[in-house]
């Protein structure tokens, strides 16, 4: 019997052990990590995030704040030199710290004009004062490409790539590929840098280093060459060193799609008859920027029941261009516009049956059609500038290879 008793109390005693080890293993955990941000520990302070609002001042934001006895026109007096307090704007970020104590003062003002730079305002001396910070930046290098899929823009987002970059692109490739053009198994392959907030935070692209498309079956390369290094200016060439930057621009409007061609007889869609369109049709939604195709003077502006609102320009004695049915002009007529300069937005004036823009060509006094002109081109790298170009471009082009294996 003695002997039972000792045994259950041994078995006891072990089970009551592993339960204490087990309970003494479920307390412990982990300091949760201190959040820092602007320089300040954020555990330190009683932390209000907010937004300026339509009407808010500097002043109106500081009314009832709890700031001792300092007054807002002082604090506007001793701040003046770092942070000129009419600059903050409606619909931007401001974070205030207070005090942790009873009288819950504030102690902080820090407000965000952009996602890089923020002003503080530090109210914990006698003489508030100001300064100005911005974040630290870092560029990561980015490859990416295969084959189009969908849009640029599709394309673009899919690898997480901020839209703007398509922009971008259709402005350096604009001289050479009709982006309307391009087709689902076109290879492509781009090489740009792209700018981390506090290395974490997407600030979108920094440059583009270099990129090919594939269009028509042929590969048209693009790289960045600052042919004067004391002015700075970037233009863009192709593997050659062939300039991308022609006379004229493919076409008067970004991301659209032709809805009819150049021809001596086609099916009118309003008037319901046979005639000639000496033009070619971009269908964009109203509003849309409509831009000259090269640089010249404005020949005419103005509206006909035909062409709606419609704009003309020159460029020289041999070329001439026209854009019919804008909802909006933008020039005037004797006005010097530049290469992709906006001149008007899409519309529906005129016989339209739909938002469009009529492009028209002239050569030599003779409506003919613009996507089957062989048109002038600018100028290409020669000597030194040539050398110093495909000594930079050469091992950008062998990664551009290998991303398409080209």
């Amino acid at each position: 019997m003695k002997k039972a008793v000792v045994i259950i109390i041994i078995l006891f005693s072990i089970f009551s052990c592993k339960k204490t080890e087990e309970k003494v293993e479920t307390k412990i955990t982990k300091p949760k990590a201190k959040k820092v941000e602007f320089g300040f520990n954020y555990t330190d302070f009683n932390v209000i995030h907010d937004t300026i609002q339509k009407g808010d001042s500097f002043g109106s934001i500081f009314q009832g704040q709890n700031i001792g006895d300092k007054k807002v026109y002082d604090i506007v007096e001793q701040i003046k030199d770092s942070f000129n307090v009419r600059s903050i704007r409606y619909n931007k970020p401001y974070t205030l710290l207070r005090s942790k104590n009873k009288t819950n003062n504030l102690q902080v003002f820090i407000y965000q004009p952009d996602a890089l730079t923020y002003y503080v305002v530090d109210f914990r001396d006698s003489i508030a004062k100001a300064y100005k910070k911005v974040k630290p930046v870092t560029l990561k290098r980015k490859i990416i490409g295969g084959v189009l899929k969908s849009s640029l823009s599709e394309t673009l987002g899919n690898e997480s790539v901020e839209t703007a970059l398509a922009s971008r692109i259709t402005k350096v490739f604009s001289w050479s590929i009709d982006f309307f053009k391009l087709k689902k198994g076109d290879r492509y392959g781009l090489i740009f840098t792209e700018r981390f907030i506090n290395n974490k935070v997407y600030d979108g692209v920094e440059e583009l280093e270099a990129a090919f498309f594939e269009y028509k079956g042929k590969i048209i390369y693009a790289f960045p060459f600052e042919k004067d290094t004391l002015s700075g200016k970037i233009e863009y060439y192709d593997d050659q060193g062939r300039t991308l930057k022609n006379f004229f621009l493919k076409t008067p409007i970004k991301f659209s799609r032709i809805t009819s061609r150049f021809t001596m007889n086609r099916f009118h869609p309003v008037q319901h008859t046979w005639k000639a369109h000496k033009g070619t049709d971009y269908a964009a939604p109203t509003g849309t920027p409509i831009s000259t195709t090269a640089s010249g003077v404005v020949e005419a502006t103005g509206y006909t029941a035909g062409n709606g609102n419609f704009v003309k320009v020159k460029h020289n004695g041999t070329y001439s261009t026209q854009y019919l049915h804008m909802s909006r002009i933008l020039v005037r007529r004797g006005q010097r516009v530049t290469q992709g300069q906006k001149i008007g937005l899409v519309g529906s004036t005129g016989l339209a049956s739909g938002p469009h823009v009529c492009y028209r060509f002239w050569k030599n006094g003779v409506q003919v059609d613009a996507l089957r002109l062989n048109l002038p081109t600018g100028e290409s790298l020669t000597g030194n500038d040539r050398t110093r170009f495909m000594k930079q471009t050469e091992p950008l082009k062998r990664e551009l290879d290998s991303i398409g294996n080209l």
